[in-house]
């Protein structure tokens, strides 16, 4: 039974006592109704407390089965009634406050290919990726998923490995180069030869890190079991105490109704829920209240690069002519002949010049590059071996451009940084969060420079997603929680064994999204900053309100010690606890004007 039936099972059974005794005149019936609901309800908590206590934890759940039992024994029932309604009402709310994004891997299982173009002598037929075996030639065409790891035996293309290895340039593959399962082709139909079984290759070896990484959350302390043993100890000495001096056992059973956990129970559910909402308006997705408490403690970051440090779209970074052409004439030359093509490459370059020269008798060489006319100039823009030149030796991708049959100059292309992605990680250590990684598939040149350029404390490179997730495990504790930032297929298994998995959201992979706990809903690496601040603000009033709740009840329990406050009226007493602590709770819903002022890093 969910805790929402639950609770409206104990209003129902409220109401029915509510009528039993005062329409009827019934108050036997009545105290049965509720002795009956209280008794279950606290045999269940009985249950869920021992297996609590066997996992080593501790819980409020003792404090408030006490708290039950003790009023149905001295025959204060609507004040055992009280409680199941707060504790029920309690429950409710923190199952909303940690409402969970389900269907976790449904896109990646979506993604995954059905069926693949198997060659048996000169015949092509379509085959169930399933039943694939190893040493059986596939047929990929252009802008298909590669359905299992092999290698080319025939043809060439550009395939797109960046969902698995977070690499942003497309990959050349030739004659025996080795192809990964969940990699992209690109322009032109290769042939493969199937190393290993699909159920074998790197795209499912992803899902079931996934699954596997699932089925291992990380253990945490909820912020109301942290104060559950100091203040149930508190309650028991104050209630033993009244019941000694007094001889009385209902002074015991007063105490214990004052001294119910409800503010322990509501106060930071509806402080999370708040703080859930502050973020949504700030298009930040915190998926539980877990993750919220994980998040305002977290003392490492690491990060992806490419879609997360950088933008995940090359872009022009350098052109190099020969002395007769100017860089902009040869990056006006090389787009107008590129403007037909669909490459990758060929759109960025498109996009770097505002106004193109019209072009003729374009032809597209596969792999290689392309052959046009512009403005009576033949032109061949591809590979260094289509230009027949010498390849340049850099960790960016580079393009060559002959007119004329010269050879006229190099372009240089290379992901962007994100323009907020040093302010982010100047924000981030100006809350004192100094260990900032950097988790990439590219190469270490790449990596180390672009860590320089932000300000990231150390970096991992050439990391497949099976890497990522020995390094975030190989975390000391001393330096945990840690949080991984993503946005590719290749990171959602690194989302998930994170104690706080944050997907960029906007332009990233859905099943990144779907595995994490906070998803980044508008391109914004500083929104990263922003939850970690609002975690932190929210974690801030939660505490507050809890210790308010706490020092309301200690304060009542002496108070109710004297014998002075009736159990009912202690019961309705809670109400006032309960309010004070709600109102203070929802506080963390509020931004403090400087608070938003974010820090802007000095060069």
């Amino acid at each position: 039974m969910t805790h929402y039936k639950k609770f409206a099972m104990t209003l129902l059974i409220g109401v029915v006592a509510l009528v039993s005794e005062f329409m009827f005149d019934r108050p036997r019936l009545a105290f049965i109704i509720i002795a009956v609901t209280g008794g279950s309800l606290a045999f269940l908590m009985f249950i869920e407390m021992i297996k609590t206590l066997r996992s080593g934890k501790y819980g409020v759940d003792i404090l408030a089965i006490t708290a039950i039992v003790a009023t149905l024994l001295v025959n204060e029932y609507w004040a055992s009634l009280m409680i199941l309604i707060m504790l029920t009402g309690g429950e409710s709310l923190e199952d909303y406050a940690q409402k969970k994004a389900g269907q976790e891997l449904q896109s990646l299982l979506d993604n995954t290919p059905r069926t693949a173009h198997k060659l048996e002598g000169d015949k092509q037929l379509d085959v169930s990726v399933d039943a694939l075996e190893v040493g059986d030639r596939l047929v990929i065409k252009p802008g298909e998923i590669v359905p299992a790891d092999g290698r080319v035996i025939k043809g060439e293309s550009t395939f797109d490995e960046a969902s698995l290895t977070g690499e942003s340039k497309p990959i050349v593959k030739k004659i025996d180069d080795e192809l990964m399962s969940g990699s992209v082709n690109g322009d032109s139909s290769v042939q493969m030869i199937v190393e290993k079984r699909a159920e074998d290759s790197q795209y499912q070896l992803i899902i079931k890190l996934v699954e596997e990484s699932k089925e291992k959350p990380a253990r945490f302390v909820r912020l109301a079991d942290r104060y559950a043993v100091p203040f149930t100890l508190i309650a028991y000495v104050i209630g033993g105490i009244a019941w000694w001096v007094s001889g009385d056992p209902v002074r015991f059973a007063q105490v214990l109704v004052v001294a119910s956990p409800c503010p322990l129970i509501l106060a930071a559910p509806v402080a999370l829920v708040a703080g859930m909402s502050r973020s949504s308006k700030s298009g930040i997705v915190v998926k539980t209240g877990t993750a919220v408490e994980k998040l305002a403690e977290t003392k490492t970051i690491a990060f992806d690069k490419t879609g997360t440090i950088t933008k995940g779209i090359l872009a022009v970074t350098g052109v190099d002519p020969v002395s007769q052409f100017s860089e902009a004439e040869l990056l006006r030359v090389a787009a107008s002949a590129e403007q037909g093509s669909a490459h990758i490459l060929a759109r960025s370059l498109v996009q770097a010049v505002p106004q193109l020269l019209p072009v003729t008798d374009l032809k597209e060489i596969s792999g290689q590059g392309i052959e046009a006319t512009v403005e009576g100039r033949h032109v061949k823009v591809g590979n260094a071996k289509f230009i027949g030149v010498p390849e340049s030796k850099t960790d960016t991708t580079a393009i060559y451009v002959a007119i004329d049959e010269r050879y006229a100059g190099t372009i240089y292309f290379s992901d962007t940084i994100r323009p907020e992605a040093k302010e982010t990680i100047a924000n981030l250590k100006a809350q004192g969060i100094q260990d900032l990684l950097m988790i990439t598939g590219d190469g270490h040149t790449v990596a180390e420079s672009i860590a320089e350029k932000v300000g990231l404390t150390e970096i991992h490179a050439r990391c497949l997603p099976q890497d990522k997730l020995t390094i975030l495990t190989s975390i000391p504790e001393e330096k945990r929680p840690v949080t991984m930032v993503g946005d590719g297929v290749n990171d959602a298994p690194a989302l998930t064994v994170a104690d706080v998995g944050i997907a960029m959201g906007a332009h990233g992979s859905t099943a990144a999204s779907e595995s994490a706990d906070v998803v980044i809903l508008k391109d914004d690496l500083e929104r990263v900053a922003e939850a970690v601040m609002i975690s932190r603000d929210t974690m801030k009033v939660a505490k507050q309100s809890v210790l308010i709740g706490i020092f309301v009840c200690v304060f009542l329990m002496l108070v109710a010690s004297t014998g002075v406050i009736p159990a009912l009226f202690g019961a309705m007493l809670q109400e006032v606890v309960d309010t004070v602590s709600i109102l203070s709770a929802l506080r963390a819903k509020k931004s403090s004007p400087q608070k938003r002022n974010r820090v802007i890093p000095q060069n």
